[in-house]
């Protein structure tokens, strides 16, 4: 009996570590299928806007929150891939993704979705309230089935995906008040405006591979060139004043929108370089000024220190 055991186990060792690597690359294909870490960033602003609109804290409305925006958000980023599938075999930034790779099949993919889609929005609804849910499901058919599709038609694809991207801090506001009031839209107009000098920015960084498949996604067709650079520049600019309006209308003190400003001048600062200079340095800076900014602004407006 001994000798068999000692034949036996390294074998079935064998196999069981061949089983955990199946299913360590299959979470990777989720994470990668979901994009992870753009729903967790989409998830941390739904909390901040719950946060930011001061009620009471329900611990079931903010989980379910977070679940089911999670669940949303990864239904549409699945479904983007879906659609894109061909196309992201054309771009070295996303030819590593499941469905280009045959990691995962289609079938496979609109399950994950419909799956997403329908727990996600079971979850608002039973957990947030209508408002919330339709407002989600919206934002998943405006980002899927209109912004997708655009990208390779004109840069106005920009503009409509940057409302779903606008939405999350709204929709956090909106499960704990139940309603849209100034304050929501404010939230909303800051997270948009951003929107535009921080994607712009990695539009600069990707232009060449984004252009082997077709996408259209700098403000004009003149690839790295000062129209462009100066049309970012507008935007950032632009929206310093728009993410004090809180200050004005009585939703900010004067400590939270001086920090406000100063972020604002932060992330100007590299899209001045980017106008001047017209560098991949200057636009590498520029996208990653706009990962800070978002995070910090919203931080301290939920604090209003």
């Amino acid at each position: 009996m001994p000798h068999y055991n000692t034949i036996k186990l390294p074998g079935v060792l064998a196999e069981k570590s061949v089983e955990i690597e199946k299913s360590s690359l299959k979470i990777s294909d989720y994470i990668a299928f979901t994009k992870l870490r753009l729903s967790l960033l989409v998830l941390f602003s739904a909390g901040l806007g719950y946060l930011i609109a001061g009620q009471t804290f329900n611990t079931k409305t903010f989980i379910c929150l977070l679940i089911g925006g999670f669940c949303i958000t990864a239904a549409s980023n699945g479904l983007n891939q879906i659609f894109e599938r061909e196309l992201d075999k054309m771009m070295k930034r996303t030819m590593g993704r499941p469905l280009p790779k045959d990691k995962m099949s289609v079938t496979e993919a609109y399950i994950l979705v419909i799956f997403f889609a329908v727990g996600g929005s079971l979850f608002l609804w039973f957990g947030t309230n209508p408002l919330c849910t339709l407002l989600s499901i919206s934002s998943l058919f405006l980002y899927s089935f209109v912004y997708t599709p655009l990208k390779r038609v004109s840069s106005i694809a920009v503009f409509v995906g940057a409302i779903p991207g606008a939405l999350p801090p709204l929709l956090g506001y909106v499960a704990a008040k139940g309603t849209i009031d100034y304050m929501a839209m404010l939230l909303f107009a800051t997270q948009f405006m951003w929107q535009f000098p921080h994607f712009w920015a990695i539009a600069w960084r990707l232009n060449e591979d984004y252009g082997k498949a077709g996408f259209s996604l700098l403000p004009f067709k003149t690839g790295h060139s000062k129209q462009n650079a100066f049309q970012i520049l507008v935007y950032t600019l632009f929206l310093i004043p728009v993410s004090i309006v809180p200050y004005f209308v009585g939703y900010m003190n004067l400590v939270t929108a001086i920090i406000t400003v100063v972020a604002g001048i932060a992330f100007l600062v590299p899209a001045i370089r980017l106008y001047r200079g017209l560098s991949m340095k200057a636009a590498s800076v520029l996208m990653f000024s706009g990962f800070l900014y978002l995070p910090v602004v919203q931080i301290f407006m939920w604090l209003n220190i």
